[in-house]
């Protein structure tokens, strides 16, 4: 059996001191006689106290000091995903100048999310939306605290969000490719809601439950269309986001009589599976196939060929977010950031034209 645990009525008694004189000796030194906080520390070593628990001074006074960040998707996501990584070092910076700490949430399981987040001891949450993030949202607002979600694929104007110019960057990428000279299209998408991926008609992408998604795809179409090129002819794929999805839709879109000379990738990640899949397949990258990702990570930049993309301020998201949790002042705001495009290596005009 463990040992009963020392409590500062102990250290008290042991020294021979009020329950209040020992607590001062500890929180408020400055108003305890040196002879005596020195009984009192004697008495701390001797029994093996270390001090109060800063929790529960912290929350008596309504404020912890620490963010949580959470995602209904494993721990490993904060790890393994380069957008998360990014928007991490900006919500680590943002935290370090002010010397916040962070609380990673996530969860294997529906029960466990439902655990992680009512039992968190922070003062708000920033929310990566991604798959479940209705859920994480319901869950989120039960805690009654301040929450910030990024990403939020839903029209809600009740949530705070932090996000980007989605149908902006879109048009960026796809009139990129189009005034190089490219007609012959495909898109690796992003979820259009939760169910399995594969092929998807425009129409519904336009029906999208995830506006992310559907206004990048609006994006895409209507500068195709202002070229000329028929929306019939440009297949959509739906991915995961995942080296398996990716692969299996290049391996649908490639199998055409007319395959694409250009990719519009809803994200870095999917645009960085794509051109391992072209490699290991002999197609070079402008050469016979330009790529455009979305997101500007790292990766991306030090990938061969570099990847052009459009990118998110993902720190700048970040930063922001710890900003909205830390001066929260009752206000619900929606903030929309820019993007930009960043011409590298892996688009050029179509070959023979």
């Amino acid at each position: 059996m463990s040992a009963k645990p020392i409590r500062l009525a102990d250290v008290a008694r042991e020294a021979g001191v009020s329950h209040g004189t020992a607590s001062n000796a500890f929180s408020r030194p400055e108003v305890v006689r040196d002879e005596v906080k020195e009984r009192v520390f004697a008495a701390a070593q001797k029994l093996g106290y270390s001090g109060p628990d800063p929790r529960g001074r912290l929350l008596r006074a309504g404020k912890v000091n620490a963010i949580g960040v959470a995602t209904a998707e494993p721990l490993a996501y904060f790890f393994d995903d380069p957008f998360s990584r990014v928007v991490m070092s900006g919500i680590s910076q943002a935290c370090d100048a002010t010397g916040a700490g962070i609380s990673l949430v996530s969860a294997a399981n529906q029960e466990q999310l439902a655990w992680n987040i009512q039992s968190a001891v922070v003062d708000g949450f920033i929310v990566f939306c991604i798959e479940g993030g209705s859920r994480l949202i319901e869950l989120t607002r039960e805690r009654k605290l301040p929450f910030v979600a990024l990403d939020y694929g839903f029209d809600d104007g009740t949530i705070a969000t932090i996000g980007v110019d989605d149908v902006d960057g879109a048009r960026r990428a796809a009139r990129h490719l189009a005034e190089l000279g490219h007609r012959r299209f495909a898109v690796l998408s992003l979820a259009l809601a939760d169910v399995a991926a594969g092929p998807v008609t425009w129409a519904q992408g336009a029906a999208a439950i995830y506006s992310g998604t559907r206004d990048r795809l609006r994006g895409y179409a209507e500068v195709l269309a202002e070229y000329g090129v028929d929306l019939a002819t440009v297949p959509i794929y739906e991915t995961d986001n995942d080296e398996r999805t990716t692969h299996a839709g290049l391996e649908r879109i490639f199998a055409t009589a007319e395959p694409p000379t250009a990719i519009l990738a809803m994200s870095d990640k999917v645009a960085l599976h794509a051109l391992d899949w072209l490699r290991a397949r002999g197609m070079t990258v402008p050469g016979d196939v330009s790529v455009v990702g979305f997101d500007g990570v790292p990766e991306g930049e030090a990938s061969d060929p570099p990847l052009t993309t459009i990118i998110q301020p993902m720190r700048e998201i970040g930063r922001r977010a710890v900003q909205t949790i830390l001066g929260f002042d009752g206000a619900i705001r929606r903030e929309l950031l820019d993007v930009e495009l960043a011409v590298r290596g892996s688009t050029a005009p179509p070959r023979g034209s």
